[in-house]
């Protein structure tokens, strides 16, 4: 039997949803096929309870079915009622296996044995395609599951989880709460997890509250057993059930099959669209996520505007006022041209689909500049990455001569180093012409590399080429580098991964481009820490210059990535080039002569440690306080709750001590914030001079406080008005100076919000906490202040 409809729309995610109800208030002849008996399968499988965004805030919905921020099961219920207020055509447990021909005129095959006819097709099955299975003899065992609804479900049950991505730990941590766990991790760590899962998991197997395998992987499964490849041998694990999360196979062959190209063979790249979401095969049409749309709101309004177009109405798509106000500074160009002339003229832009690139601009910026215009300075603590779409920018390369500059002209970009390290801007940039800039800022950037390879590689090529010249070889001419630049690697290591050995026979020169590494000596039978060394400095020099075994082993104190320089390019450059050759030997000289005073001073070496373990390997600003000084009057909190509406961010007592040496609960304002990792609402930023700040968009999910590692972010409900100081006098009113510590209930209507210290960045007179201290013992320094710190508190100098 042969069916006809004027839209055929294939899967019921929301761009799904959203088109069919558009179809069906249009009262086209349409029908939505969804291959489960119900609608939103990716939703659906989350987790119970789990709470849902509806970002970006700024976009409006466009769509006949309702949608706002709230938790799984509402938004579920939302729009099964949304289905069956507009009659939507929908039918369940009907899979597509197949799309044939061409627009006016397409055949699609159900089930593998029915046919449906249709005019247009609307494709909208997302990126998930069909869940990964454990793959080994006996998967079969009707306990072994691929999702997991209720963590409450089970009870009194050993039950193993396979995975070491955030759903794999949601579940696990989930789990623990009626039942013995057990995770498996084919990895030696949970390198794909959001912070916040991340600490979860490492301080569940720490605690023994859940059993870990790392670098194990099923073997096979028997009924009440997983027996599991490790690096001994084969391990038996009894088990009531087990829970594989292994992710899913993207649909692209599917895709292919029915004539769609995609953009490139790379596994990232996405079908290729015109702007009206119609793919290569025409009248087919492809939305959401698939589309390159992610997000739940902007996949819906794609659903609204690709019915309309296939009516033949004109339909202004919902980001076009807000993309209007961002290009108001380019006159005489609609949207449209705009996003051309970006993408023609931009390489690190142009591998975004069209679509991908209007989301990408909803968060950029663009800036007409004239000349001289200052960019950002040297030194800032920013870290947008800028794109020239016409004109040219001067970087001053020399901080004591404004007019040695190199320019960069129409298509490059700059500012990716202080994205890459977290660290202070190398550089001023000022306005060569009058140029058109696109700024964009961290988060949206960090987006585009981690999900588009090409990108990746645009900005890795230039930075590795800007980090050489910069840290490495700063007054040597870029041509003369052609050999270390193209034979330099990047490499990444984790927190305590080693990158040198001591003893080793390598010789290689590494720059360490983000995170920190410590270096350290066997002396005396224990392992001595010689120095740290942070992000825009290089090590290893010393065995290239002395030809002897690596003198010291050097690990990673935080996740940190290094470009590794080939040994022979670098040593053909220093025998050209005398002058460097000069200063790296002075560098080896003071390092030499550094050392030696570390070891005649071991406890130095374990101060550093200790700060290192502290959090001050990926800190840019620390309080410390030494003991020695504190007459524990508590001024630094009451100045700090003063300043901040009665509430202090941090808490003097708490914090682990080394000596005299104490490091309260107070934030380390990171070069890579955790807390900014994972915050929906965008509400966390760091200010020019280094301060991470939360501001008042912040929603109160409490994701930046899970995500924090040093446990220094609170969720708080704001104080009530606290009263001045006469009426505090006079008539006894309020708490008094201070934090008012009263227990009192949640005021009506009031939620919860995260707090933190953000160094009194709006206070001309810096940190209350450290101006307040009497003593001086109250102090906040940066990493490279570390030795000044271990010499004051070891051997009493200044």
């Amino acid at each position: 039997m042969t069916t006809e409809f004027d839209i055929v729309i294939v899967g019921s995610g929301p761009a799904g949803l959203s088109a069919a109800a558009r179809a069906a208030k249009r009262g086209v002849n349409h029908v939505l096929f969804e291959r489960t008996d119900h609608a939103s399968d990716t939703i659906y499988k989350y987790q119970k309870k789990k709470f849902v965004m509806a970002t970006p805030d700024v976009l409006p919905l466009q769509s006949d079915m309702q949608f706002a921020a709230g938790v799984r099961e509402d938004i579920l219920g939302t729009w099964d009622a949304g289905l069956d207020e507009h009659a939507v055509n929908i039918r369940y447990n009907a899979e597509v296996t197949a799309i044939e021909g061409a627009k006016g005129d397409f055949t699609l095959t159900v089930n593998g044995n029915e046919t449906v006819k249709a005019k247009h097709v609307i494709m909208s099955i997302g990126v998930q395609g069909n869940l990964r299975q454990l793959g080994v003899d006996g998967q079969d065992w009707e306990r072994v599951q691929y999702q997991l609804d209720d963590p409450l479900e089970y009870d009194g049950e050993t039950i193993v989880v396979v995975g070491a991505g955030d759903a794999a730990i949601e579940n696990a941590i989930g789990l623990t709460e009626q039942n013995e766990v057990i995770i498996i991790n084919r990895k030696g760590e949970f390198a794909r997890a959001k912070q916040g899962n991340l600490n979860a998991i490492n301080g569940a197997i720490e605690n023994e509250v859940i059993e870990c395998y790392f670098n194990a992987s099923p073997a096979r499964v028997e009924p009440g057993l997983l027996v599991l490849k490790t690096p001994e041998g084969e391990a038996e694990v009894k088990c009531d059930r087990i829970i594989a999360r292994l992710g899913a196979n993207p649909p692209r062959r599917f895709v292919e099959a029915c004539g769609i190209k995609f953009s490139s063979d790379e596994p990232s790249a996405l079908p290729e669209l015109s702007a009206k979401y119609e793919s290569s095969v025409e009248g087919l049409y492809i939305v959401g996520a698939l589309a390159g749309y992610p997000l739940i709101k902007q996949a819906m309004n794609q659903g609204f505007e690709v019915v309309e177009t296939i009516l033949g109405n004109p339909v202004r798509p919902a980001d076009e006022a807000l993309l209007e106000e961002r290009f108001a500074a380019i006159e005489g160009m609609a949207v449209g041209e705009v996003l051309e002339a970006i993408q023609n003229n931009v390489p690190l832009l142009s591998h975004m689909s069209r679509l991908q690139l209007r989301e990408f601009m909803l968060e950029s910026r663009i800036h007409r500049v004239r000349p001289k215009d200052i960019i950002f300075e040297r030194n800032d603590f920013t870290n947008s990455v800028y794109s020239i779409v016409d004109g040219a920018v001067d970087i001053q390369i020399n901080p004591n001569d404004p007019n040695e500059v190199v320019t960069l002209r129409t298509g490059a970009f700059f500012g990716e180093m202080g994205l890459l390290s977290g660290r202070r801007r190398t550089a001023t940039i000022l306005a060569h012409e009058d140029s058109i800039l696109v700024e964009t800022p961290r988060r949206a950037m960090l987006k585009l590399i981690s999900s588009i390879d090409a990108a990746k590689r645009v900005i890795d090529e230039a930075a590795i080429s800007r980090q050489i010249q910069t840290h490495l070889a700063p007054n040597i001419d870029p041509a003369l580098l052609e050999e270390v630049v193209s034979t330099a690697t990047i490499e990444s290591f984790s927190a305590g991964d080693v990158m040198i050995e001591e003893g080793e026979t390598t010789d290689d020169v590494y720059l360490i481009r983000s995170g920190s590494m410590m270096v350290s000596r066997r002396i005396g039978g224990r392992d001595v820490v010689l120095s740290y060394i942070p992000a825009g400095n290089y090590v290893g020099e010393m065995a290239l210059l002395t030809e002897a075994p690596r003198s010291a082993t050097v690990k990673a104190t935080v996740a940190a990535e290094t470009i590794k320089v080939d040994a022979g390019a670098f040593k053909r450059l220093l025998e050209r080039e005398p002058a460097l050759k000069s200063e790296i030997e002075a560098r080896f000289r003071d390092r030499l002569v550094q050392n030696v005073e570390v070891e005649e001073r071991p406890d130095s070496g374990d101060i550093i440690d200790f700060l290192v373990n502290q959090g001050l390997g990926e800190a840019t600003d620390v309080l410390l306080i030494d003991e020695a000084l504190c007459v524990r009057c508590d001024n630094c909190e009451k100045a700090c709750a003063e300043t901040h509406g009665g509430k202090s961010r941090l808490k003097r007592e708490a914090g682990p001590t080394f000596g005299t040496l104490h490091v309260p609960t107070s934030c380390r304002h990171c070069e890579h914030p955790h807390c900014m990792s994972d915050c929906p609402a965008d509400a966390i930023h760091r200010a020019p001079n280094g301060e991470v700040f939360i501001d008042e968009k912040c929603i109160g999910c409490g994701n930046c406080a899970r995500d924090c590692p040093y446990n220094v972010i609170h969720m708080a409900y704001p104080p009530p008005p606290k009263p001045g100081l006469l009426q505090w006098l006079l008539l006894g009113m309020g708490p008094g100076p201070g934090e008012d510590k009263t227990p009192r209930a949640k005021p009506e209507g009031a939620r919860e919000t995260a707090t933190k210290c953000d160094m009194c960045k709006d206070i001309a007179g810096g940190p209350s906490c450290v101006s307040a201290c009497p003593t001086g013992a109250a102090i906040r320094v940066n990493p490279e202040e570390f030795f000044s710190i271990t010499a004051s508190t070891k051997s009493g100098r200044a």
